[in-house]
Parts: C-alpha cells; structure tokens; sequence
C-alpha cells in the first residue's frame, strides 16, 4: 500500500524538514464573536431607530400618513442599510482583531478573512434572532393574557345570558328558529326577540358566503311586521342592508389580503437584505484582515 509522502519545509539556509500541523485553530473566535457583538448591537440601534421613523410616518386616520406600498418599501430600504452597515462594522472589526497568521499563503489568508466575516453575520444575525424572537414572546404573552381576561368575561356573560335565555346562547339557535317560524310573523313579539333572530340570520348569511332565498324572505317578513313597512319595501330595506354588509366583509378582507401581500413582500426583502448582509460582511473582513497584516 502507497503511502503518501509527507509535506516538506523549506527552512532558512536551505534546509528541508517536515512541515508540521499548526497547534492552533484557524479560526479566531475571541474576533469573531467581538464582532458579532458590535454587528449585533448597531442592528438593535439602527432597527429602534427605523422603527421609530416608521411609526412617525403611519397613521390610524385614513388619508393621513404613509400608504401602505410607502411603508414596505421605506422598511426594505432601511433593512438594507442596517444590513450593510452592521455587516460592514461587525466583518472589519472581526478581520483587524484577529490574529496574524504567520506561514500562510496569501490566498488562505484571504479565504480565513472572508470566513470570518462571514461567521461575524451568522452570529450576529442568530443574536438579534434571539433577541426579537424574545421581545415578540413577551408582547404576544401579554397579548395572550389580556385576550384571556377578555375571554374569561365573554364566557361569564354568555353564562349569564344562557340562564336567562337558554336558546339564545346554543349553536342551533337558527335551526330552531327555524322550527317554529310562521309565514305571519308575530307583531307582538318582544323586540329582542325579533332582533336576535333576524341577527342569527343575518350571521348564517356570512359564514355561508350569502343568505337563502327563504331565509331572506322572512326577513323581510320580519322588517314588514316591526316597522309597518309593505313587504316589497321591507325587501328593499333587506337588499340595501345585505349589500352593506357584503360590501364592509369585501373591504376586510381586502385589508387582509393588502396585509398579507406587505408581509409577504418584506418577507422577501429581509432575505434579499440578509443575503447582501453577509456578502459585506465576508467583504469587510477580507479587508479588515488586509490592513490589519499591512500595518
């Protein structure tokens, strides 16, 4: 079996003895981590910074502030600029920090800096992972608890309704309603009673993407008999506010789709500005590393 010849050193004067392994890592990780602490810490600074600007810049009131195109686009902008400068500082601190590496090709050495430019970002970016994954937990948790306050007082008042109206509170309140309806609805009926019912229909109709021809019929039967209306103007009336409600549900869920398509586009965008990230980070080090075995 051939076995592979072991790598010569040339030494001063000419002599010749075998090259042996470096006892020490290739890897500065004391620069590496400094830096990433550095990359870390102006990303959290630059990030409260943005967040400030955009929050100054939007507004509840319609009309008033920043579109929502705007804003996605300012955030895009702005996750670049944290990336390349946070990446720029983090790579070039890592590269000078290091330390210098004697009897190593030029090349290697440029290979090691841009690693450790490269290996700045992903610890700074795992960091303030870290840190954001830990500032969103505490604002859901918080979130979680006042929704589970509100939930605990919605449940007592819905017991407190079902003792006092047991249909009223049951999931088959419409199928029961349905049961005992009349083609003469009664006039004398108590008022809550007549807006109760109409609003389960009404709810029926939007789980259901629209109300059934009877279902609607009766309805109007219903706003005929409370109002004194005539049962083609009580119709019109039903027309008119079903149109209303189809036309509040469409807008909703264009909100929600406008949103969904702003999440999906910064989504996008942070990838895209993370990805120029540890470029100029990889970058930086290399240059870093440069100057710091020049002077």
């Amino acid at each position: 079996m051939a076995v592979a010849p072991e790598p010569v050193r040339v030494g001063p004067g000419g002599t010749v003895g075998v090259a042996e392994e470096a006892s020490r890592s290739a890897i500065s990780w004391a620069a590496i981590i400094a830096g990433a602490f550095a990359a870390a810490a102006i990303s959290l600074l630059l990030l409260a910074l943005g967040a400030g600007i955009g929050f100054s810049s939007t507004s509840p009131w319609s009309g008033a502030g920043a579109s929502a195109t705007a804003f996605t686009v300012g955030a895009a902008v702005w996750l670049i600029v944290i990336q390349w400068l946070s990446s720029a500082l983090g790579g070039y601190l890592t590269g000078r920090l290091r330390t210098k590496w004697v009897n190593v090709h030029t090349h290697e050495v440029f290979f090691r800096d841009t690693a450790h430019g490269f290996l700045t970002w992903a610890v700074a970016s795992v960091v303030v992972a870290m840190v954001l994954a830990s500032s969103v937990s505490s604002v859901v948790s918080g979130g979680a608890h006042i929704a589970g306050n509100v939930a605990t007082g919605a449940v007592a008042g819905a017991t407190q309704g079902a003792a006092s109206s047991p249909s009223a509170s049951s999931a088959t309140a419409y199928f029961v309603d349905a049961l005992f309806r009349s083609d003469q609805p009664n006039t004398n009926a108590p008022a809550e009673q007549t807006t109760a019912e109409a609003a389960r229909i009404l709810a029926r109709g939007i789980a259901n993407g629209g109300i059934d021809p009877a279902d609607k019929t009766y309805l109007a039967k219903l706003v005929a008999a409370r109002t004194g209306l005539s049962q083609a103007d009580a119709e019109k009336r039903v027309d008119t506010v079903l149109a209303q409600e189809k036309a509040a549900e469409d807008k909703i869920r264009a909100a929600a789709d406008a949103a969904r398509k702003s999440a999906a586009s910064l989504s996008f965008f942070t990838f895209f500005s993370m990805l120029i990230g540890a470029f100029i980070a990889a970058v930086a080090g290399a240059i870093g590393g440069r100057q710091r075995d020049e002077y």
